[in-house]
């Protein structure tokens, strides 16, 4: 595999430099929730089959392979980092049987008798030694990857697959993912995890974190008073009911209203970024969003990251008169 490590000097040129911790960061929640339960790498590799391409039996490139790529990706860029073992989150099992077990009663069944794989899948890869405080929060570098079946056509021929793989800063106080545009690979498509190394190598060249930490930075400087917080929620609501005339002039809003319920309610009840009473400045405001994110299904994690983002920096903007597009939002 060829290795672009090298480029690591030109990657941190103006990024601030900081000494290492050895110790691993205690994660104190996930950094995706809604349905999905914990599983480890072991349990993928040996206790999950592999689904194939119907038609001509090819095998897929399965979970395992997808973690363990991005994993030697990460090593290898950020060579000499701090590199904290794969957090998995799967869901929607897809239960089987062995031949050998067709007949048998549900509840006669053996454990040596099942089969099982996850549909949907997403892992997150720490690199706590690269970080930046913003606004009294710590955040480290972290990469995402996302595999979800249910949007490949395994009925077919073997045809390039699909992955989603961030790369971003995530809050240690809440796990929230931060993922901006030039560090987001929506429609990577590959038949192999050599091409998939190969593509995500080269999201790690483009991504540019002091550009990222800068915006980040520059929310804590901006305010939304309680009748603006409460005036964007509604305008929220209101934006999946516009004439499609009117939702095509406006920026992309992928939240949902139980996302907007849950930007409400920790608005009121976060002990991190509540603010009710008071302003609440765009970091803050931020977090929610991307609290509110958590609860979003494997295959929409990372598409409604990147738009709590845009939706963030875009009413930013707004508020300091330089993005005209987000002013629907507060006016």
């Amino acid at each position: 595999m060829p290795t672009v490590a090298e480029n690591r000097t030109s990657f941190f040129a103006d990024a601030e430099i900081v000494e290492p911790i050895v110790e691993t960061v205690e994660v104190p929640n996930h950094f995706i929730e809604a349905n999905t339960v914990e599983v480890t790498v072991e349990h993928l590799a040996n206790d999950c089959v592999t689904p194939v391409f119907a038609k001509d039996n090819e095998l897929t490139i399965n979970h395992v392979s997808f973690i363990h790529t991005v994993e030697d990706c990460v090593k290898d860029f950020f060579r000499g980092e701090q590199v904290n073992d794969a957090q998995v989150r799967a869901s929607h099992v897809i239960k089987g049987r062995v031949p050998s077990a067709i007949h048998k009663p549900a509840n006669q069944l053996l454990e040596s008798d099942k089969t099982i794989y996850y549909e949907r899948c997403a892992f997150s890869i720490d690199v706590p030694t690269i970080y930046q405080d913003i606004n009294g929060n710590r955040l480290y570098l972290s990469v995402v990857g996302v595999r979800a079946y249910n949007q490949q056509n395994l009925y077919s021929k073997k045809v390039p697959e699909l992955f989603r793989v961030a790369i971003g800063f995530k809050n240690s106080v809440c796990c929230n993912m931060c993922v901006f545009t030039d560090g987001y690979k929506g429609e990577l498509r590959v038949s192999s995890t050599r091409e998939l190394y190969l593509r995500v190598m080269e999201l790690f060249n483009q991504f540019n974190p002091a550009k990222q930490i800068h915006l980040m930075q520059q929310l804590c400087n901006s305010s939304l008073s309680e009748h603006q917080f409460s005036q964007i929620l509604g305008k929220m609501r209101l934006y999946q009911y516009l004439p499609m005339r009117l939702q095509r002039s406006i920026p992309r809003l992928l939240i949902t209203d139980t996302m907007i319920n849950s930007v409400a309610k920790s608005y009121i009840t976060d002990e991190n970024f509540s603010s009710y009473g008071t302003d609440i400045n765009m970091w803050k405001f931020y977090n929610l969003l991307t609290g509110a994110n958590k609860s979003s299904y494997i295959d929409t994690f990372l598409d409604r990251s990147l738009n709590a983002s845009e939706i963030a920096m875009g009413i930013n903007g707004a508020l300091n008169n330089t993005d005209e597009r987000y002013k629907w939002f507060i006016d």
